[in-house]
């Protein structure tokens, strides 16, 4: 064998070897340093440790900050929840935490702690790091002065340099897609009302974790009605690049109509809970200029339903700056470019009194008539409030419900009195012949009050026409 060719692999063997003691050494080292040193310590050691192993090796390190001292890091937030979900057998230090907005308690990792992950076969080393940022002083409201420290989080991204490319188009962007899933199946909607105070500048939005527990497999609709509501919400979060490819901004519009009680707000929750969208309630008479509005529609959030209710109230805006013409043409225009997956949801107890122009395509795309109660809505009344799908009384009262209009919240309110159905269905028949009397008292007096119309309008045209003579 040659001499250069036995120099060669003396060489080699010794950079071999030298790594090997290199990572056996720095085993050592994170093990006594876990034991006996304080974790401030620690952190300062392991990044010198890495940022110095690192200039000898074919690595790279992608530094990711929680923050840019201005807002938050969507890739960081991104990241930290991708990790949660699959540190547990690396990690010997988690963070744990629940907000009182929060269903369950989460888990992240901590401040020095390193996670390795596997993706496409190749290994990607994540540490978390934290650095002290610069002094603030501010004052609170009692006039005191006051000075804040505060640490600023990163996440490193170790790993071959050959892999930079996969790491930034793939890697990356599946961990911001995979969060964004998990955040879905997670979130709680939450409902948005305007915190409106003439003390105050500006309105704004305040929210409450919706809590409603409406869905379609309970709501007291028409099978049909609901099939064509659940398939037209379906294709609409499938079509973002359709929307994108034909430039319409990615919305759509529901026009709700029907008599009061007839099921407007709990379909309204139902489309909430099936989306898991937020809603934000806008009641136009607590905006007080066009200028508010503006404000609270562009602080509206992606994936959410605008809900505006008695749109045919709203038409009639006195003695405020905010006019309906404003809102619609807001939500035509710079509103509708500045988010993503938003539906807006009109209602109105008689539609015969909108404007065309607010209920034409493109605004109000879907048209849902919310009927009084049917055969088919009282079964699933019966089954969801009696546990019952059948009984000898639901012909007859199927057959009232035909005649004499109900709406499902007046039929709700009767399958609560009791337990026992026979008792109830008893009491809601005769909830039919009450509203059956009602009803001919109602219109026997407004019967009466037109014939004393019209002789008052007879008597005042023939006084009309002795004083003429």
């Amino acid at each position: 064998m040659s001499s250069s060719k036995t120099k060669s692999i003396f060489s080699a063997k010794t950079i071999v070897s030298t790594i090997g003691s290199i990572a056996a050494t720095a085993m050592v080292v994170r093990s006594v340093a876990r034991e006996y040193l304080p974790r401030e310590f620690q952190g300062y050691l392991f990044i010198g440790f890495r940022n110095f192993i690192n200039k000898f090796s074919t690595h790279l390190t992608m530094v990711i900050y929680e923050s840019d001292g201005f807002q938050d890091n969507e890739l960081y937030n991104a990241i930290e929840l991708y990790i949660s979900a699959k540190m547990f057998s690396d990690i010997h230090r988690m963070k744990i935490m629940k907000n009182p907005s929060q269903k369950n308690i989460t888990v992240a990792m901590d401040i020095n702690e390193e996670f390795t992950d596997v993706y496409n076969d190749v290994k990607l080393y994540w540490s978390m790091a934290s650095k002290k940022t610069p002094s603030r002083s501010y004052y609170s409201e009692d006039g005191m002065s006051h000075t804040s420290r505060s640490y600023l989080r990163s996440m490193e991204l170790t790993f071959r340099r050959d892999y930079k490319d996969l790491v930034l188009n793939d890697y990356l962007p599946f961990i911001l897609k995979d969060a964004e899933k998990k955040k879905r199946e997670h979130k709680t909607v939450k409902l948005f009302r305007i915190n409106s105070s003439y003390s105050r500048p500006t309105t704004k939005w305040t929210s409450v974790n919706l809590d409603h527990p409406a869905n379609f497999d309970t709501l007291a609709m028409d099978t049909d009605v609901k099939e064509k509501v659940m398939k037209d919400l379906d294709r609409f979060v499938e079509r973002r690049e359709y929307y994108r490819k034909v430039g319409k901004a990615w919305k759509r519009g529901y026009l709700l109509y029907g008599p009061p009680g007839t099921g407007k707000s709990s379909l309204i929750a139902a489309m909430a809970n099936y989306m898991n969208f937020d809603i934000y309630d806008l009641e136009l008479a607590d905006v007080k200029s066009n200028s508010d509005l503006r404000t609270l529609l562009l602080a509206t959030g992606n994936r959410s339903i605008l809900v505006v209710e008695d749109i045919d109230c709203s038409a009639e805006l006195h003695d405020r700056l905010v006019t309906l013409s404003g809102f619609l043409n807001f939500i035509d225009g710079l509103w509708s470019s500045c988010g993503d997956e938003r539906i807006i949801i009109f209602t109105t107890n008689q539609k015969d009194k909108l404007d065309p122009a607010l209920v034409r395509p493109g605004r109000m795309d879907v048209h849902i008539h919310m009927s009084y109660c049917t055969p088919c809505g009282f079964r699933l009344l019966a089954s969801n409030y009696l546990g019952i799908d059948q009984h000898d009384l639901f012909n007859p009262i199927e057959d009232l419900m035909l005649q004499i209009n109900v709406t499902p919240a007046e039929v709700a309110e009767q399958l609560l009195r009791a337990d026992d159905p026979d008792i109830v269905l008893d009491g809601l028949i005769e909830f039919f012949h009450v509203k059956r009397k009602e009803n001919e008292e109602a219109e026997a007096k407004a019967k009466k009050i037109k014939e004393e119309q019209k002789l008052v309008a007879k008597e005042k045209g023939k006084k009309d026409e002795n004083e003429i003579d």
